[in-house]
């Protein structure tokens, strides 16, 4: 009878050590039925290729290419993902837009004023006359104005055959680099400069003599001569390129190149056999890349221009009225000669002009002089030392 109950207890306690494992097993298969993806989403990933107009390495404008292809996995929980490539890595910068519309690479990073060879409409989706818009509201033209509209259009007429999504705000870019200190429109007359798109017909209308030039092309070119002045951009990228080293007088705020922002061109075919999902998470990353590339920029190149001053001895200059105003003639004899010739481009600037009439009639009055108050609290802006 000990025996016996000797084994029945042990029986008791081999099936409570059953179930016990059992209960455990069931816990772990039926965790690993509701949440498959927590560890094959990595493996199941659609990988979308990229390649941005820029050099990997210290360059803000890859950095914030990256900064949208971190969102668009973030907000797919890792299901898409894109392989961006530095400029190069498959083709030239300049040929960028027929790769993504065949195939070649999935996707770009780049400005329309790249492709500005092919039709001079890309200049007026990014770089185009002002009307006293900024880049903002160029954007707020593309998106509630009727700009889209006419952006596919220029597409087709090029021949591009992608979608195209566009994020970060550009501050209105410096007149950019010069030997000395230039105020007068006789100063540039003649001078051998760089810049892209429609800028180049603004400032050969103004005496100056323009080279189109890629961004790394630059500050070589200023150095031994070939150019005797330059813009790119901005105070961190043009300080990445080491433009400090061949000029210290860099003038802020023009008209040549007042607006502009990054245009991500997606292959058809590709973003056509995305799921509505996927699509939507391409289209609403790059809204949220706006607003962070632009809060980013604000921080980088105010650091920038405060270290290019305090640190490389850099003159910085607001470009005088004089220069702005024959700008701005350029900008109307351009217009007017594109106008002339060409209804399609006139269609464009005549859609610009009446959402600019309507929106900045309001912006421009509801803004309170912002550099008075400014002015009130630092002093006179040319003398605020950072």
């Amino acid at each position: 009878m000990i025996k016996e109950k000797k084994s029945l207890k042990n029986s008791t306690s081999s099936r409570r050590k059953f179930f016990k494992t059992a209960a455990k097993a069931g816990a772990v298969a039926a965790a690993t039925v509701a949440m498959p993806n927590i560890a094959t989403a990595g493996s199941h990933a659609k990988v979308l290729k990229m390649q941005a107009a820029w050099p990997s390495g210290a360059n803000i404008f890859f950095e914030m290419a990256g900064d949208y292809c971190k969102m668009v996995e973030e907000m797919s929980g890792g299901s898409l993902k894109i392989d961006l490539q530095p400029v190069g890595a498959v083709v030239k910068t300049s040929e960028i837009g027929q790769a993504v519309s065949s195939g070649v690479v999935d996707m770009g990073h780049w400005v329309t004023a790249y492709w500005y060879g092919k039709n001079a409409a890309a200049s007026l989706f990014g770089t185009g006359p002002s009307y006293g818009m900024s880049s903002q509201e160029v954007m707020g033209w593309m998106e509630y104005g009727g700009g889209r509209k006419l952006y596919d259009e220029t597409l087709a007429k090029v021949g591009f055959d992608y979608i195209g999504f566009f994020h970060m705000p550009m501050p209105a870019q410096p007149f950019g680099w010069f030997k000395k200190n230039v105020t007068k429109v006789s100063d540039v007359k003649g001078m051998k400069y760089r810049t892209v798109g429609l800028a180049t017909n603004v400032l050969t209308a103004m005496g100056m003599v323009v080279r189109q030039l890629p961004g790394g092309e630059i500050q070589p070119a200023m150095k031994t001569g070939l150019i005797e002045a330059a813009e790119f951009n901005n105070p961190t990228s043009d300080s990445q390129f080491g433009m400090q080293d061949v000029s210290k007088h860099y003038h802020l705020g023009s008209f040549h190149q007042s607006q502009e922002m990054f245009e991500i061109p997606v292959n058809k075919k590709t973003y056509n056999s995305l799921s509505p999902a996927h699509q939507a998470i391409l289209k609403n990353a790059a809204y949220a890349a706006n607003s962070d590339n632009y809060f980013k920029a604000l921080v980088r190149y105010s650091a920038d221009l405060a270290k290019l001053m305090n640190e490389h001895k850099v003159n910085v200059y607001q470009t005088s009225d004089e220069i702005l105003a024959e700008q701005l003639k350029g900008w109307d004899k351009v217009i007017g000669d594109f106008n002339a010739k060409d209804p399609f481009f006139k269609k464009i600037v005549d859609s610009q002009k009446a959402y600019a009439k309507r929106v900045m009639k309001y912006l421009l009055m509801n803004q309170p002089n912002y550099k008075l108050a400014y002015e009130n609290e630092f002093g006179p802006i040319g003398k605020v030392k950072l």
